[in-house]
């Protein structure tokens, strides 16, 4: 019983640090998110968390997601301050579309869970995706679908673990960041969290491959994805109920 309440409690802070860092125009996933904090600052993992998430309820609008949008812009997408890079493969090796893209692929190979690359355009490891899937995943342990367990302990250890700390301190760090200082240091709780319940170490160092060749290289791939993504911004999604990552990927059944 208290394994499946953990399991619980993993997936609703997976699905909010998901709706923190996966981009909608949209306002239902931001409602949401306003909730599950109001949700988790009840109990909170310890007074450091419990102070952030209480900032974060205040800074956080519950009638505008403006201030917000801004921000995530700011740290994000605009090219006049530092961009915070959100996939895994630039962490490791400094490329964007590289190794842990190909691994969280074999991985999500396992599970129903597919990305909907008409509906989502950033690759399987970038960190908001790889926070959707482990909260659908944590939420189908808590269901009894026990299966995942594994799946879920990989994920975590061969991809998140290893990049989550370095990604943490370039966003903590970052010039615009103020909403997002506070969820680094939820993050950061619950990440040490994670690598105890799982039992998974912290990397002595930063694992990143320098490959001199590719370093400055975007792949046609990459330049289309972000053409889309600048397109997608500028017309906003044309039904405010289905955005951008109102619908993260695609499942054979529901679950």
């Amino acid at each position: 019983m208290k394994d499946k309440e953990i399991n619980k409690a993993r997936a609703l802070y997976y699905a909010m640090f998901s709706r923190f860092f996966v981009f909608t125009t949209g306002t239902k996933r931001y409602f949401e998110l306003v909730n599950i904090i109001n949700l988790l600052k009840e109990n909170p993992l310890d007074n450091t968390t419990k102070d952030a998430l209480e900032n974060l309820s205040a800074l956080l609008k519950i009638d505008s997601n403006i201030n917000f949008m801004n921000e995530f812009d700011d740290i994000f997408h605009s090219p006049e301050t530092m961009t915070v890079r959100t996939t895994a493969s630039y962490y490791y090796e400094d490329i964007e579309c590289g190794k842990k893209r190909i691994e969280m692929q074999n991985f999500l190979a396992k599970t129903k869970i597919r990305r909907d690359e008409e509906k989502y355009s950033d690759y399987e490891d970038h960190i908001g995706f790889i926070f959707t899937v482990l909260s659908e995943l944590c939420e189908l342990e808590y269901e009894g679908q026990s299966e995942y367990t594994n799946t879920i302990h990989c994920i975590f250890e061969s991809v998140l673990n290893e990049f989550v700390d370095e990604f943490s301190k370039e966003l903590y760090e970052h010039e615009s960041a103020e909403i997002f200082k506070n969820v680094v240091v939820v993050l950061k709780a619950f990440i040490e969290f994670e690598r105890i319940y799982l039992e998974v170490s912290k990397p002595a160092f930063s694992l990143k491959v320098k490959n001199q060749e590719t370093s400055t290289e975007i792949s046609e791939e990459e330049r289309e994805r972000r053409a889309k993504n600048k397109a997608m911004k500028a017309n906003g999604p044309k039904n405010k109920e289905t955005s951008s990552v109102h619908i993260a990927y695609d499942v054979e059944d529901d679950i």
